[in-house]
């Protein structure tokens, strides 16, 4: 294969386990952005109000849901930081903007979270 060449494409069981192992490389670069780790650590805190108060399981399982979409939500933003940055290596408006909307997406997610923590946890 030449460089620059696309490689022939996986299918099958080959597949699977190829995309298991793109997302697996996925968590290991979106694990080295603060903003990840502080978000997985706000989910723990949360899990461990929600059992230490008697949350369902059904509540429980919601909070868990929520939290694998903050993580979706998270890792797409940082992948379009990391875009932006490489188009644009010095400081644009455009850039400013795409940034400023991806962390709007993941304030959003947040506030989703803590909008169900707090109907499930004081009613």
């Amino acid at each position: 294969m030449e460089a620059g060449e696309k490689p022939p494409r996986k299918t099958g069981f080959a597949h699977f386990l190829a995309a298991a192992g793109y997302s697996l490389g996925g968590l290991r670069r979106l694990a080295r952005e603060s903003a990840f780790r502080q978000e997985v650590l706000f989910i723990l805190c949360l899990l461990v109000a929600f059992l230490a108060l008697g949350a369902s399981l059904a509540e429980i399982a919601g909070l868990l849901a929520l939290g694998l979409v903050l993580v979706a939500v998270e890792a797409l933003n940082t992948a379009l930081e990391v875009l932006v940055d490489h188009l644009s290596p010095g400081w644009s408006q455009w850039a400013k903007e795409a940034k400023d909307l991806g962390s709007l997406a993941v304030a959003c997610v947040i506030g989703a979270v803590v909008l169900y923590a707090g109907i499930v946890l004081i009613f």
